[in-house]
């Protein structure tokens, strides 16, 4: 037995909060385990074995139920797992997760845990949303709380933290995008405030994550492209994000209580570079044909998860947490090969898919964030970030095109608007891949933008980390403006 479903009162876990003791000097990398390699799906079983596991839960997207991927996991667990085993399924996934849905699946598998006993076991087999579904409903079976929004991040919940060790999570990634198969994250969107929010804790974080290049061999170019430029995002907020040593909290009382996300860091700063320099070469590539290219999609598939390990533990900042807002509170877009669901046309709500909803924002974003005031203390640190950003991209831009004559912008020129010259490789590369640009073509106009502003202002976990200040409703609306058609 993995985890002990707890009914002690969780404020009694949650010690004092961060004091003021300075600037931290100290960052910290959390992640998963990885195996990453094509094929790797089909060791699961094996898995199972050594951890002797015999009740076992599979969380998995509906259409990916129909797939190889499904039939590969399945195969490894009949073939590998302990003798006796009992296989649960459960397969209603919504893609875009929202407090509904998320209960849904936590009223399964505490049902499921109540009749059956515990599972020692749980898998995820999808994209983000079925990864963050396993999480949520794991924490939840394991330590009930009052409320809940008891787990959910401040201020439309609590935040309280994970009192114990949970039952250990695989996650196996079938698109190349959210990353969520190395972080602590769950997010979903809270249907009755119209925003979209999570549950941050690093004992959310998966115990395996298989990266399986062999799984996105189906993924549709539309999804390719959306989960790729989620991918980018995560690298450049998190490599642009407020410095570990300047962030707000300062230096917690305890390593316990330092917040999962730090702030850009040197060892998160590995990862992010990775991801950004693959992501701005084979991004294009993977969109273009994922089922053939086979190493765009290798390649992707890895940056996916070195993103979220950067990005897992310095965060993201303004382009996320704009995107919440943009994707609770849009009412008619769809894009195809994404589920239309009747319940949501009914409620007049559309589904913009998350990385659409992130990389729409980035180029008012990085405007603002690259153009510090040089007499603020970060100018420097900000805007050489920005300019080694957009030289990655511009670089790329020119290789992909065969370097016809063109050349990128001086690195002076570059200097001198170091926000506007990483905001217009990234229009570059949006047009390129034919990305819809400004939020009006998503259906928003004027008289949504003071909406969408207030919309953002409870994001402050990761608007607190923009590498400019200060983030509040004036400066948002005039980044909603700006976002409308840039």
């Amino acid at each position: 037995m993995w985890c002990r479903r707890s009914s002690f009162p969780l404020k009694r876990v949650v010690g004092r909060c961060l004091s003021s003791l300075g600037s931290d000097p100290i960052c910290e990398l959390a992640s998963s385990t990885l195996r990453y390699g094509p094929s790797s799906t089909s060791e699961v079983g094996h898995d199972l074995a050594y951890m002797n596991a015999k009740r076992i839960l599979l969380f998995v997207d509906p259409h990916v139920a129909t797939l190889d991927p499904f039939d590969t996991v399945v195969s490894s667990i009949e073939q590998h797992a302990p003798a006796g085993h009992v296989l649960d399924i459960y397969d209603k996934i919504r893609v875009e997760p929202n407090n509904d849905s998320f209960k849904h699946a936590i009223n399964f598998m505490a049902e499921q845990t109540n009749n059956h006993g515990s599972y020692d076991v749980v898998i995820a087999l999808g994209g983000g949303s079925t990864i963050d579904t396993a999480k949520a409903a794991n924490l939840y079976t394991c330590y009930p709380p009052d409320d809940f929004y008891d787990y959910v991040n401040p201020p439309l919940g609590k935040g309280l933290p994970v009192p114990g060790p949970i039952t250990p999570l695989i996650a196996i990634p079938t698109t190349s995008g959210t990353g969520s198969e190395t972080t602590g994250v769950a997010i979903f969107d809270d249907v009755p405030t119209k925003s979209k929010t999570g549950i941050a804790h690093r004992r959310l974080k998966p115990t395996l994550g298989i990266v399986d290049q062999d799984n996105m061999k189906s993924m549709p170019s539309s999804v390719a492209k959306y989960s790729g430029i989620d991918v980018l995002c995560h690298a450049l907020e998190s490599y642009t994000a407020i410095p570990y040593t300047a962030r707000p909290s300062g230096r917690p009382e305890s390593p316990i209580l330092r917040p999962a996300y730090q702030g850009s860091n040197p060892i998160s700063d590995i990862w992010s570079l990775h991801a950004l320099r693959e992501c701005s070469q084979y991004l294009p590539r993977i969109v273009s044909d994922p089922a053939e290219d086979v190493e765009a999609r290798a390649k992707m598939c890895l940056a996916a998860s070195t993103a979220g390990m950067g990005f897992g533990n310095a965060g993201v900042h303004l382009c996320h947490g704009m995107s919440y807002a943009v994707a609770s509170q849009v009412k008619q877009y769809w894009v195809d090969d994404y589920p239309k669901l009747n319940s949501d046309e009914e409620n007049g709500h559309g589904l913009v898919p998350h990385g659409l909803s992130v990389v729409i924002n980035a180029p008012s974003v990085f405007r603002f964030t690259g153009n510090l005031d040089k007499s603020d203390p970060l100018h420097k640190y900000s805007a050489d970030r920005h300019v080694e950003c957009a030289t990655i991209l511009a670089n790329a831009r020119l290789q992909r095109r065969g370097n016809t004559g063109q050349e990128i912008p001086s690195q002076r020129a570059m200097r001198d608007q170091p926000g506007d010259a990483l905001a217009n490789e990234l229009l570059e590369l949006m047009h390129e891949l034919d990305i819809p640009i400004g939020i009006r073509s998503l259906g928003y106009s004027e008289a949504d933008v003071e909406e969408l502003a207030k919309g953002t202002l409870p994001q402050h976990r990761v608007t607190k980390l923009s590498p400019r200040q200060p983030v509040d409703l004036e400066q948002l609306t005039s980044l909603f403006k700006e976002a409308l058609d840039m």
